[in-house]
């Protein structure tokens, strides 16, 4: 589990092919490894993945050919946010993200709102559902407050804290994305459908 509060900026420095699959090489940025162990999950851009291989200053992970699939930015070096995976006795500052991605949106608008930023993305159409205004969504694995929500089509205001400690900063018009909904509205959609759903003899 994590709480969607980015901890370093990290860097994919490479990404090689082993079959199907990938193994990659990041560089961990001012992340703290002096508590990592092999096997440890850390998010890579809201992506748990597991360390196969680290020192100091980077890990390695391999990557699945589903979770390459159905995710956006673990295919090529560029800037990543990362989280190590939360401790029993951590401060929950975000809200819990499973780091299992639910689909990947894309950025409409990005543009000022005073000191903020707003972004706008347009989520796929299956998770949109779970999206409510004031709730929660992990965007790159970084832990937002949706603002406002209209169709498939939500937007969350950045400040000037959260542009500088996450590579949201990067995103422009057309950039693609890593969503994760809130739990919460998954485990109130279970309980409704069972409740709607007759008894078994």
């Amino acid at each position: 589990m994590f709480t969607g509060i980015i901890q370093a900026v990290g860097q994919i420095e490479r990404v090689t092919p082993a079959g199907v699959d990938a193994q990659l090489h990041i560089e961990v940025g001012g992340l703290d490894m002096g508590d990592v162990a092999l096997g440890d999950s850390i998010a890579v851009n809201g992506v748990c993945l597991t360390v196969v291989k680290f020192d100091a200053h980077s890990f390695d992970v391999h990557v699945s050919r589903e979770t390459l699939s159905c995710t956006i930015g673990l295919d090529a070096p560029r800037a990543v946010n990362l989280e190590k995976a939360l401790r029993l006795a951590d401060r929950l500052g975000g809200h819990l993200v499973s780091g299992h991605v639910d689909g990947v949106g894309q950025v409409v608008k990005f543009e000022p709102a005073g000191d903020c930023m707003h972004l706008v993305v347009r989520a796929p159409h299956a998770i949109s559902r779970y999206i409510a205004i004031k709730g929660s969504i992990a965007v790159d694995g970084v832990s937002l407050t949706v603002n406002n929500v209209e169709g498939d089509v939500f937007g969350i205001n950045l400040i000037p804290h959260t542009l500088e400690m996450t590579t949201l900063k990067l995103l422009g018009v057309g950039s693609r994305v890593n969503l994760e909904i809130d739990q919460v509205a998954r485990y109130i959609e279970r309980m409704t459908q069972w409740n709607n759903a007759p008894e078994s003899a």
